[in-house]
């Protein structure tokens, strides 16, 4: 049987990148802004498309080489207007994994919000970051996707041109695959790409330090950190990779940037009913965060199976949010957004199928 080979996909590329596929077509330099005006401007769906280029360099690139766009293979739609796309991340003819055994399916989150419309894109099938409230890290890890699998939630759901905001806060931990997470950044951001403002763009982490001194180096996108406790050991409890990348440590390194006109620093914190909600754990917040121009973000947990601690009450977290703000730390209450189709913060867990290729 012939083997099956997949093409390379040329959404997701640099302009470096399509300069190297451009001098393999036969062409000029000029044609990789040429091939990625239309593909991140024009958002072709075919090689044809591109008529500025010659015709035998379509006809080879289309020998070689792909767009690359894959539409979701399932949609739900939640009463609140929060819809949950599920794409794969393997076929007959496309691959969007770098690494990882792969066997598992991604999600992405179309949020609307009056003149706001974000997409929390996921960065990798699966996470090895094994936070214990989070249904895609009980999941493990299947795989880091490539940038054009970042990408591609971008660019095939039918709300793509009305975007305004996305954040990398779906399924993995971008840090763990941070050569694709700058790649797709620099997509959205280069005067060839979109041309998006970094503002637009928020990215979260565990507090992964070697990948985010890179963020933080190479490009100027808003950051959250996940951080749930101000306790080293409750953190490591809920958090394993506490141990790896203590949060004290994650924030001497963010003392180093300037977060206060360029770039925004948030605490992503999910309140549990008795476990960190009360005065003791706001002040201890408070006194971690000191020194940092950082904001929080309290979230309400979404109840997953097999996870022991419940929600805090609103009340509770209504008094822990002013005790913050007494404390001089600026602090909201996240609204919760489509838990009714489990597409709400740590409910993500993509599907696992039979690979058919």
């Amino acid at each position: 049987m012939k083997e099956n080979i997949v093409k390379k996909a040329l959404i997701g590329m640099t302009l470096a990148e399509l300069e190297t596929v451009a001098s393999e077509a036969g062409l000029r330099p000029f044609a990789a802004k040429q091939m990625a005006r239309r593909l991140y401007v024009g958002r072709v769906s075919s090689i044809e498309e591109m008529t500025e280029l010659p015709k035998g360099a379509r006809e080879w690139l289309s020998e070689h080489y792909q767009i690359g766009l894959q539409a979701p293979v399932k949609e739900s739609r939640s009463a609140d207007g929060t819809v949950k796309y599920l794409f794969a991340t393997r076929g007959e003819d496309f691959d969007f994994l770098t690494s990882g055994k792969g066997g598992h399916d991604v999600e992405a989150v179309y949020i609307p919000d009056r003149d706001r419309a974000t997409l929390c894109v996921s960065s990798q099938a699966g996470c090895r970051m094994g936070c214990k409230f989070c249904m895609t890290g009980r999941q493990g890890f299947h795989g880091n996707l490539t940038t054009a699998g970042i990408i591609n939630q971008i660019f095939a759901i039918p709300e793509s041109r009305e975007l305004t905001n996305i954040v990398f806060m779906g399924m993995g931990e971008p840090m763990d695959n941070i050569d694709e997470a700058i790649k797709a950044i620099e997509v959205l951001t280069a005067k060839w790409g979109l041309a998006w403002s970094p503002k637009r763009i928020t990215v979260s982490s565990i507090g992964k330090i070697d990948g985010l001194r890179r963020l933080l180096d190479e490009t100027k996108v808003h950051v959250a950190i996940s951080v749930h406790s101000p306790y080293p050991s409750q953190r490591a409890e809920l958090m394993p990779v506490e141990k790896a990348f203590p949060l004290t440590k994650v924030m001497e390194l963010m003392r180093d940037y300037d977060f206060a006109h360029q770039r925004r620093l948030s605490a992503e914190y999910i309140m549990w009913d008795g476990v960190n909600d009360d005065m003791r754990h706001a002040e201890a917040l408070a006194r971690m965060l000191k020194g940092v121009d950082c904001r929080v973000n309290l979230i309400r947990f979404h109840a997953i199976p097999g996870f022991e601690h419940s929600p805090a009450p609103k009340e509770r977290m209504e008094r822990f949010r002013d005790r913050l703000n007494e404390l001089g730390v600026t602090a909201t209450i996240r609204a919760s957004r489509g838990e009714d189709i489990e597409a709400a913060c740590g409910m993500l867990a993509g599907e696992e199928r039979q690979a058919s290729y």
